[in-house]
């Protein structure tokens, strides 16, 4: 028993743990081993019909490590990098290897301009992005929000203050450039009309 004064026992040997326990050592001896077959290489039972598996056309560029030769047999087709995160997800792939912290980094600010490019060409549709419904900040009012804020062991306490200035700052301050421009077009306007 653990936590007493007395000596512990000793250990069981292996005889007594498997006479004890149905299975247990199964790894031990090769023979008991059940994977043991799966192990062994055969070039003649692994079922494959190929020395070199059939390589998918490449029809667009598609980007890379600069680690691997070349793509994989079968890759992915459905989003193929565009716009300027495009350009910045293919300077991370040509530049640097994935062992090193730049490339994740252009990686993540890529995505970031993905999204805002998302958001660009939303306002060219007729249902714009609404970040008012589309971010959830009406939930907390409706659904518990400050209730489960506080009282309860978040782990997401600590960015909690900045998550309003993350999601929001960033349409506030193009809602603000809007306007600015919207005004000087506006001024231009009134200055030549009254001439």
């Amino acid at each position: 028993m653990a936590y007493t004064p007395e000596k512990p026992p000793n250990a069981e040997s292996s005889e007594q743990l498997r006479a004890r326990i149905p299975g247990w050592g199964v790894d031990l001896d090769p023979k008991d081993r059940p994977s043991v077959p799966k192990l062994q290489y055969r070039p003649d039972g692994t079922g494959a019909r190929w020395d070199f598996p059939e390589r998918q056309p490449e029809l667009a560029p598609r980007e890379r490590s600069i680690e691997h030769k070349f793509l994989p047999p079968v890759f992915g087709t459905t989003c193929p990098p565009k716009g300027i995160s495009g350009v910045i997800r293919r300077r991370a792939y040509e530049k640097y290897s994935e062992g090193r912290a730049a490339h994740w980094l252009l990686l993540i600010a890529a995505d970031r301009v993905d999204a805002w490019e998302s958001h660009l060409r939303s306002f060219a549709t007729l249902r714009p992005d609404n970040p008012v419904t589309e971010t959830g900040v009406l939930s907390e009012f409706s659904r518990h929000g400050f209730r489960s804020r506080f009282g309860t062991p978040r782990a997401d306490r600590a960015h909690q203050p900045l998550d309003p200035i993350i999601v929001g700052a960033p349409w506030v301050v193009l809602g603000g450039a809007a306007y600015v421009a919207a005004r000087r077009v506006a001024d231009r306007r009134r200055g030549r009309w009254s001439r």
